[in-house]
């Protein structure tokens, strides 16, 4: 069957509607996700059908270990990147924090929406309700998947123990709630926020008591590289700050060559023309670590018409419809700081900590 150009909203009587189709992991929040970008497309294209479908990933499967210790940043995405590659879906919607610096060759994440708040939240156990990290007993055990959460956490409130805790969100608010062994877990609030859960955020994480991962709270749209319609569907989604944001964050993560398997954490903020980008390290046990801040003079611009068609991805993303320079400006302030933190022994920490990882 040809597959018909996508139309765009303007052209509804075409001879026979593509269908888009979008791949989505099958959990809860994922679903959740994927729908609120597809609604946000079928307002834009009414022309266009959508269908939704949904796969499990090795990320979802492989429950018992904690994810740096399986050792892979795209244990989510690659049974979606096969669909994508098998033409079996157009598009795939992704959590940000959840796709690799460097993208296989063939896709690029072609929207970054608007961010929701990137601080990761903690959340109590019935009985410590109103309680937070600072008050809670000694020896509380508190509950995190994260290097980066545990490093920084365990650093700021060494009366607390941090143990691993997996499992899609349900399973771990289930296991808080109905087990003894959590005082509390640390989540991102954008997932709680997400799914509806508000009333279960006991504290949000301040960026001096934990500073969050590249790409928080913000999703992202994967799609086939040479795709140009698609491209160009979905390009209307970016969000010109987020997007700014998220390079400078990807730059930086990626010059310094971190992944799920070391504890590298950031927070960014645009004011006033300047973008603002703080990003640290961190020894395992959070005892060692090095931060700094640097600003870049970036307005961010509106969205215009297309740039030249030889565009090259910055960090895996292709934003065509933002003008260049913006971009490149964000990127090299991740690649600043990088190389600022990389001047002041950050690969030491890094190298130990992917050591002492591995070994256990």
């Amino acid at each position: 069957s040809v597959l018909v150009t996508a139309a765009t909203a303007t052209e509804e009587n075409s001879p026979k509607m593509r269908v888009i189709r979008v791949g989505t992991r099958k959990s809860q929040l994922a679903r959740i996700q994927t729908d609120s970008v597809v609604a946000t497309l079928k307002a834009l294209y009414p022309g266009l059908q959508f269908e939704i479908i949904a796969m499990s990933t090795t990320g979802d499967k492989i429950l018992d270990t904690a994810l740096s210790k399986i050792g892979e940043k795209s244990l989510f995405t690659k049974e979606l990147e096969h669909a994508l590659e098998r033409n079996e879906v157009d598009l795939v919607v992704h959590s940000l924090k959840d796709l690799p610096t460097v993208l296989p060759p063939g896709f690029t994440i072609g929207a970054i929406c608007k961010r929701e708040n990137p601080h990761d939240a903690v959340v109590f156990h019935p009985k410590f309700v109103g309680k937070t990290l600072e008050t809670l007993p000694e020896k509380s055990v508190v509950g995190t998947s994260s290097l980066r959460r545990a490093a920084q956490l365990q650093r700021k409130f060494p009366h607390l123990e941090f143990r691993s805790i997996r499992g899609n969100l349900n399973t771990r608010l289930r296991k808080l709630d109905e087990q003894q062994e959590f005082s509390a877990i640390i989540l991102a609030t954008a997932g709680l926020q997400r799914m509806g859960w508000h009333n279960r955020v006991g504290q949000i994480l301040h960026p001096e008591e934990c500073m969050y991962a590249v790409g928080q709270g913000a999703l992202g749209v994967e799609v086939r590289a040479k795709d140009q319609d698609i491209l160009d569907m979905v390009g209307v989604l970016h969000d010109p700050e987020t997007l700014l944001r998220c390079i400078a964050e990807r730059a930086f993560l990626r010059h310094l060559e971190g992944g799920c398997s070391v504890p590298v954490a950031v927070h960014t903020a645009m004011k006033d023309g300047q973008l603002y980008l703080t990003g640290g390290v961190w020894s395992l046990d959070g005892s060692d670590s090095i931060q700094d801040t640097m600003q870049a003079t970036i307005h961010v611009p509106a969205q215009h018409e297309d740039g030249p068609e030889d565009d090259p991805q910055l960090v895996g993303i292709t934003a065509r419809n933002i003008p260049r320079g913006p971009q490149l400006a964000a990127q090299n302030l991740g690649i600043s700081l990088a190389n600022l933190l990389l001047s002041k022994g950050a690969k030491n920490i890094l190298d130990i900590a992917r050591q002492l990882n591995d070994a256990h």
